[in-house]
C-alpha cells in the first residue's frame, strides 16, 4: 500500500532530528498519511533524545483520542506507523527525507551526505530550516534540483503554515508539487523565493528586537512590553514570552546579526540580548500564567506606536525584497504568528497614520529606510488585498477562496474579490473557462460569515444583505464562460449556493457530508439563492426537504440526486478543470436552470423539523411554493424580502444568538413566534 498523489508514490517517509519540532513534523504526517499506509522514520543520533520525542508524540496522539480529536482506532495506527532510530540506514527507500536538526550549516551537510548515500535519485530533499537558504543547506549535493526548504511554524502539527522555499537549481515541477502536497494534507503552504530568514521570520525577529530594544530604552520591562504587544497586535503571548517558550536567545541573536549584514543594517542583536547568549541564560522575566498586567497612559502609547511603526515597516520591507505575494505574506504572518495580519491592519488604521508612524520610527532608527512599497500604498489609500488566490491553468482560469482559519467561510471581502476575479476573467479573451474552489481538503465553504445577519436590526437590513450575496450568485449564473464549482471538501450554507449559481458542480467521492442547508438551525431562511435554485436543479420535494431538516447529504446522494454532476477519487480541482474545457469547447453541453415557473405540488411532503421554529419553517415554505410558481429572478426577490423578515422574528433573533454566543453545535430554544 502507497500514498499515491499526482507523480508521487509514498510508502516510506523519514524526519531527521527528534529535538524540538522534529517529533511534531513527524506528527503532522504521521496524521495525515498513516491510514494511507506510509511508514515514517523518526531518526536522531541520541537514543535520549528518541526516547523523549516518542514520549511526546504519543502523548500528544493519546490526548487527542480523548478528546475525541479521532478514535482510538486511528490513535493506534498512528503511533505503530512510526519508527524511531539511530540507525540511518532505516531510511532506505524513503521518497521524502525532511532534515530538522540543529541550524548550523556543517551539520546539515553531514546529514543530507548521510542521506544522498542511502536514498535514490528520486527521493524529495527537504529541510526545516528557519534562516539558511537551500542554496547553502545542498551547496554540496550532486542533485540539487529534488531539493528545497520546508519551514514549519510552532506547533509544527497544528500550525498551518508552512514556508517552502526552493533554490536556484529546485526543479519547478517539484515546487508545484510540494505546493499541491501540503496542502492536499492540511497545510497552508507559502511560496517564497530564497532569501536568508525568508519571509516570516525577518518580522518576528524583527519585532523581537524591537520588544528589547523598548526594554533597552526604559519604556518597560518585559511584562509590561509583553502586554502592550498582545493589546496591540492581538498576539496570544508577547514576544519575550514567545522566546522564552522556544528558548530562542541564540538563534535570535545569531539570526539578527546576520540580517544586519544579507538584509538591512537596522536588524542587531541589542546589547542584552547578546549579554544572555554571553551568559547562557535563556529566560526573560515575563508573566506568570493568569498574571495581569496594567500598563495604559503615555508608557502604553509610546510602546504602541514603536510597535507599529517597526511591524508595518517591517512588513512592507518584505513586500520590498519581492520575495513573497503580499497575500501570502498577510496570511503566514496573521496565522503562523497569531498576530492580526499586517496589510489588514494597515488598511484598517489608515495609511496616513500608517505613513506617520512609520516615518517617526524611521526618525528613531536611521538604519530603517522608510520602503518603497509603503509610499505606494500610501499613494494609492491602501494595500489591495484578497483571500481569493487567483491562478491559471491552461485556459482556465482557477479561483481559491483561502481562508483556512475560518474553513473558507464567505464574508463581504471575499464576495467582492470574487465578483472583480470573475469580472476580469470575463474580460480576459485568453481565459476560456473559470473553476471555483477551496483551500485544503476540509471545506469548500463552511458558510457565510454570520456577523453580517448577527448585525442586522430591521428587516430591511437583512433584505440588503440578502441581495448584496444574490448579486454575486446572479454574477457567476450569467457569466458567458462557464464557471464550475470544485468541492474540495464539504459545502454548509453560502458555499452551496455558490456552487447552485455555477454550470457544473464536481465533487470528491466518499465524503459522508458534501452539503447541507442550516439556516433552519439558525432560525433564518437562505437568503442567497437555496430556496430558488435548488428546488429548481434538483426538484421541489428533494429541495424542501434539505431545506426546512437542514439535512446533510454525502457526495454519492448529491450526485444521485443531480447536486453534482461529477464524482471523483482524484483531486477534485482536477477534474472541475477537465469538465469546465469540455463545456467552453462546446457550450451546448452547458445546463442551465430554469428561469420560469416549475411544477409544485400543492402541499410539500411532511417532514419532521425537530427542535426547528415552525415560525421560520412557515417562512421557508412559502418561499419555496410561491417561488416556485413565479421567474427565478422574482423568486430571489421573494427570497431575499423573507430572509429579511427572519430578522424581525423572535425565532430570528434566538437563533442567531444562540449561535453566536454557543456555536454551531447548540440547538436553540426557539418560541415559534
Amino acid at each position: 500500500m502507497a500514498f499515491e498523489y499526482k507523480t508521487l508514490s509514498l510508502r516510506k517517509l523519514a524526519v531527521i532530528g527528534a529535538g524540538s519540532i522534529g517529533p511534531d513534523i513527524a506528527l503532522h504526517f504521521a496524521q495525515n498519511l498513516a491510514a494511507r499506509g506510509v511508514e515514517t522514520v523518526l531518526v536522531d543520533i541520541a537514543q535520549e533524545a528518541l526516547d523523549r520525542a516518542r514520549e511526546k508524540f504519543e502523548g500528544k496522539v493519546d490526548r487527542a483520542v480523548t478528546k475525541g480529536i479521532f478514535p482510538a482506532e486511528q490513535g493506534a495506527r498512528i503511533k505503530q506507523s512510526v519508527v524511531y532510530t539511530t540507525d540511518y540506514n532505516r531510511i532506505a527507500g524513503a521518497g521524502l527525507v525532511l532534515e530538522a536538526a540543529t541550524e548550523d550549516e556543517a551539520i546539515k551537510h553531514r546529514i543530507f551526505k548521510a542521506v544522498e548515500a542511502i536514498c535514490d535519485d528520486r527521493c524529495i530533499f527537504l529541510s526545516n530550516s528557519s534562516h539558511m537558504q537551500p542554496e547553502h543547506i545542498f551547496a554540496h549535493l550532486h542533485n540539487r534540483s529534488r531539493c528545497l526548504v520546508a519551514h514549519y511554524f510552532f506547533p509544527a502539527e497544528r500550525n498551518p503554515i508552512v514556508e517552502l522555499v526552493p533554490g536556484k537549481e529546485t526543479d519547478p515541477a517539484l515546487t508545484d508539487l510540494l505546493m499541491d502536497l501540503y496542502e492536499a494534507i492540511g497545510k497552508a503552504p507559502i511560496l517564497v523565493r530564497s532569501s536568508y530568514g525568508f519571509a516570516v521570520d525577518p518580522i518576528f525577529e524583527g519585532l523581537v528586537q524591537c520588544a528589547i530594544l523598548c526594554r533597552e530604552a526604559g519604556l518597560g520591562n518585559e511584562k509590561e512590553i509583553d502586554a502592550v504587544a498582545m493589546r496591540t497586535l492581538g498576539m496570544g503571548v508577547g514576544h519575550f514570552t514567545a522566546i522564552n517558550l522556544a528558548n530562542g536567545n541564540p538563534i535570535t541573536d545569531h539570526g539578527l546579526d546576520e540580517m544586519h549584514t544579507r538584509l538591512m543594517p537596522w536588524f542587531r542583536s541589542p546589547a542584552s540580548l547578546k549579554e544572555k547568549v554571553r551568559l547562557g541564560q535563556d529566560r526573560w522575566d515575563t508573566a506568570a500564567r493568569g498574571e495581569v498586567v496594567e500598563v495604559g497612559g503615555e508608557k502604553e502609547q509610546r510602546i504602541r506606536e514603536q510597535y507599529l511603526g517597526c511591524y508595518f515597516g517591517l512588513a512592507a520591507f518584505i513586500i520590498d525584497l519581492g520575495i513573497v505575494d503580499i497575500d501570502d505574506l498577510n496570511l503566514a504572518v496573521g496565522t503562523s504568528l497569531d498576530m492580526r495580519p499586517p496589510f489588514t491592519l494597515m488598511n484598517e488604521t489608515g495609511m496616513e497614520q500608517v505613513w506617520q508612524l512609520v516615518s517617526n520610527f524611521c526618525a528613531a532608527h536611521p538604519d530603517f529606510k522608510m520602503p518603497a512599497s509603503l509610499e505606494r500604498a500610501r499613494a494609492e489609500g491602501g494595500w489591495r488585498l484578497s483571500e481569493v488566490v487567483r491562478a491559471r491553468r491552461g485556459k482556465v482560469a482557477v479561483l481559491k477562496i483561502r481562508r483556512p482559519r475560518f474553513l473558507n467561510a464567505l464574508d463581504s471581502a471575499v464576495v467582492a474579490s470574487l465578483e472583480r476575479l470573475l469580472r476580469e476573467a470575463e474580460a480576459d479573451d485568453s481565459v476560456a473557462a473559470v473553476v471555483m474552489t477551496g483551500h485544503g481538503t476540509k471545506a469548500f465553504v463552511s458558510g457565510a460569515d454570520i456577523g453580517m445577519l448577527a448585525a442586522c436590526r430591521t428587516a430591511e437590513d437583512g433584505y440588503k444583505v440578502s441581495r448584496d450575496f444574490q448579486k454575486l450568485t446572479v454574477q457567476i449564473e450569467a457569466m458567458k464562460k462557464p464557471v464550475v464549482c470544485a468541492f474540495n471538501g464539504l459545502a454548509f450554507g453560502g458555499g452551496v449556493e455558490l456552487a447552485l449559481a455555477c454550470a457544473a458542480r464536481v465533487a470528491r467521492s466518499k465524503l459522508k457530508v458534501l452539503a447541507a442547508l442550516p439556516e433552519s438551525n439558525l432560525g433564518i431562511v437562505p437568503g442567497g439563492g437555496a430556496t430558488q435554485r435548488l428546488p429548481r436543479l434538483i426538484g421541489v420535494e428533494a429541495a424542501a426537504r434539505m431545506l426546512r431538516t437542514a439535512a446533510s447529504v454525502s457526495s454519492e446522494e448529491a450526485l444521485a440526486l443531480g447536486l453534482v454532476d461529477e464524482l471523483t477519487d482524484g483531486p477534485p480541482l482536477d477534474a472541475a478543470l477537465a469538465l469546465a474545457l469540455r463545456l467552453a469547447e462546446n457550450p451546448a453541453r452547458r445546463k442551465k436552470l430554469p428561469t420560469g415557473p416549475i411544477p409544485c405540488p400543492v402541499e410539500l411532503p411532511a417532514v419532521d423539523i425537530g427542535f426547528r421554529s415552525r415560525r421560520i419553517d412557515q417562512l421557508m415554505v412559502q418561499a419555496i411554493r410561491e417561488g416556485a410558481e413565479g421567474s427565478l429572478e422574482q423568486g430571489l426577490e421573494l427570497e431575499a424580502r423573507l430572509s429579511g423578515a427572519c430578522v424581525e422574528t423572535a425565532d430570528g433573533r434566538i437563533g442567531i444568538e444562540n449561535f453566536v454566543n454557543n456555536g454551531a453545535k447548540s440547538q436553540a430554544v426557539f418560541v415559534h413566534r
